[in-house]
């Protein structure tokens, strides 16, 4: 089965550069998982409502592929299960027929994942990469949102790339880092991974 993962970020504007990277850094990361070249696709859905507007398109299409949701919590899961979280926090109801494991949640944001790989930071960045001051928690979920973007910049301000910037450098990470040691981390990530390998290999 083809699988579609709408994918929150890329900019306003869903075929510029920015958008471009974000589909890249996500495509890198998926191949990472041994997944069929041509059994999955990313698509950069911008703000996090327009992907979720995107998401529901695709669905009503019925093109027979698996539609995937994936946004960031934008704090801690607040009810079990990604669309009860995205009801509780978004407001928002799942399309007709669409099942828990079409949507999935980045916890607490993109750039934990980042945390979980600190050796891909250090590559990225370079020796001066503050990797010893970034939090030692090993559940990178329980990172709150709050106080992780504040330390990742600040880990990163004295390397020759400058602070940790979402679009200059976030989807460049995403494509660097080792899936296996976000799932590790990641409880929501490694049921994304299995949920992708699954689908992608059916």
């Amino acid at each position: 089965m083809s699988v579609r993962v709408y994918v929150e970020g890329g900019g306003d504007y869903k075929h510029n550069d920015t958008a471009t990277a974000c589909r890249r850094g996500y495509r890198e990361l998926f191949e990472k998982l041994s997944l069929p070249a041509r059994r999955f696709s990313v698509h950069a859905g911008g703000s996090r409502r327009q992907t979720f507007r995107d998401f529901g398109k695709a669905v009503r299409q019925q093109t027979g592929d698996f539609v995937m949701l994936l946004v960031d919590s934008e704090g801690p899961v607040v009810a079990p299960g990604a669309w009860a979280h995205l009801r509780v926090r978004d407001g928002w109801q799942p399309p007709a027929g669409v099942i828990e494991d079409q949507a999935h949640l980045m916890v607490q944001c993109m750039e934990a994942w980042f945390l979980a790989d600190r050796e891909a930071l250090t590559e990225f960045y370079g020796p001066e990469f503050l990797a010893g001051s970034l939090p030692g928690q090993p559940n990178v979920e329980q990172i709150p949102k709050r106080s992780l973007l504040p330390k990742l910049k600040h880990a990163s301000k004295q390397t020759p790339k400058g602070p940790y910037h979402k679009t200059q450098h976030g989807f460049a990470l995403l494509a660097l880092i080792n899936p296996q040691r976000v799932r590790e981390a990641s409880p929501h990530a490694r049921r994304l991974f299995d949920v992708l390998i699954h689908q992608a290999t059916l």
